[in-house]
């Protein structure tokens, strides 16, 4: 599961930035909020419009979709301007979800992840192009006859162009085994997929693989001595602020109040709640929207030369500079008339999520996140309603690519 990249939707010039980690249900009728959250909740239409065509409220594409729990954050000009969160955190119990309720981020994981590598390259104990073996102690990537012609690097892990195998990874279920890390990169049992290798020359060409940044979560624990959430608090989430966001898989107990639970494409609760996700780097992250408002508002910052941000400037202009697929340092990029975003997307299971930014405005044009995800090939109920109750292809119309999933 977990996603792939895909090209940033056509999105109107209001510059409003959405955030959409999601699981989701009924919205209350309430006093009428301000406009431009009006335009959210009421104003949602096709990824493909056509004169004539309905929107919808965002109560009335949640239940079509029957996700029971929605969490969205809106910034523009360097600060959030709202977050609000509809519907149950979790179907069975009946508890309200809340700007405050944890969600798998997925593969939004990923960019988070590239910030924490590109930080310690910033710090000298990584290298962007030096093979990555240099790096790896308590494993090493198997050398063959194409890394021996070109080396696997840490940029190109992050930029998805190493060659490496394993799209994405499918969790575990409650009560399962789950792997360390070793058995993962190795693909040896308790771990549910193939091993992590080079079958393709690196270098050559984009092929999105959650395999390289298990990788890169090795290189970083090798880097560091530590456990990787403790790597992760210490070089993003603490320093931006992300204090309601951690790696910890499966989640510790007293956080365990405050997340939502992961649902099917019927609304219902996935058995045990949710899966654990040991692929930390590529999917482990849990966060609420307006955490990942604050990763986005560091980036924009550092990217005008403002202060906010952790890195250098010169570093987070690799981290959303285009390059094979589209995609820079962690996130895809893709350009819109006049317009440049980064974007990210994520499809854990019974998770969906979606970020979307400005690359100088600081802000992101309101626009439903489109239609589609993939990953570990989720049941086509689940794939159609993957990255959103917001939008629904136009009958006669061509289904926009979705982003990052």
């Amino acid at each position: 599961m977990n996603d792939f990249p895909r090209p940033v939707p056509r999105l109107p010039a209001s510059r409003l930035f959405l955030l959409v980690p999601f699981v989701l249900a009924a919205l209350g009728a309430a006093t009428a909020p301000p406009p431009e959250i009006q335009r959210v909740e009421r104003g949602l239409r096709s990824a493909a419009l056509f004169a004539g065509d309905p929107t919808w409220t965002l109560e009335e594409r949640m239940r079509f979709h029957k996700v029971p729990g929605v969490s969205i954050a809106v910034f523009s000009d360097g600060r959030i301007l709202w977050a609000k969160a509809y519907g149950l955190a979790d179907a069975d119990t009946g508890q309200p979800a809340t700007p405050a309720t944890l969600f798998q981020a997925a593969s939004v994981s990923k960019p988070v992840s590239a910030m924490a590598a590109v930080k310690e390259v910033e710090r000298g104990k990584l290298a962007l192009d030096r093979n990555i073996n240099e790096f790896l102690k308590s494993w090493k990537l198997p050398e063959n006859d194409l890394t021996r012609a070109s080396p696997v690097t840490l940029a190109r892990l992050l930029g998805h162009n190493a060659g490496v195998t394993v799209h994405g990874f499918g969790g575990y279920a409650a009560g399962r085994a789950v792997p360390t890390l070793e058995q993962i990169l190795d693909g040896k049992p308790p771990a549910n997929n193939a091993p992590i290798r080079v079958d393709e020359p690196p270098g050559k060409e984009y092929r999105y693989s959650g395999g390289g940044y298990t990788i890169v979560q090795q290189a970083l624990v090798d880097a560091e001595g530590k456990p990787y959430p403790a790597i992760l608090e210490e070089l993003v989430l603490r320093p931006l602020g992300m204090t309601q966001s951690t790696c910890e898989q499966p989640l510790p107990v007293e956080l365990l109040k405050t997340a939502a639970a992961g649902h099917d494409a019927q609304g219902r609760p996935i058995p045990g709640k949710r899966h654990t996700y040991p692929e930390m780097a590529a999917a482990g992250l849990w966060t609420t929207p307006s955490d990942l408002a604050r990763f986005a508002l560091a980036l924009d910052a550092t990217l005008a030369g403002k202060p906010g941000g952790i890195l250098r400037k010169e570093t987070a202009v690799k981290m959303v500079a285009a390059g094979p697929g589209n995609y820079g340092l962690g996130l895809g990029i893709q350009k819109r008339g006049a317009g440049e975003y980064f974007a990210h997307g994520g499809s854990n299971e019974g998770f969906r999520c979606q970020l979307i930014g400005h690359k100088t405005a600081g802000s992101c044009d309101r626009s439903p996140p489109p239609t589609g995800g993939t990953g570990s090939r989720p049941r086509r109920s689940k794939r159609r309603r993957s990255s959103q109750p917001f939008s629904r292809r136009a009958p006669g119309a061509t289904r926009s690519p979705p982003i990052t999933c």
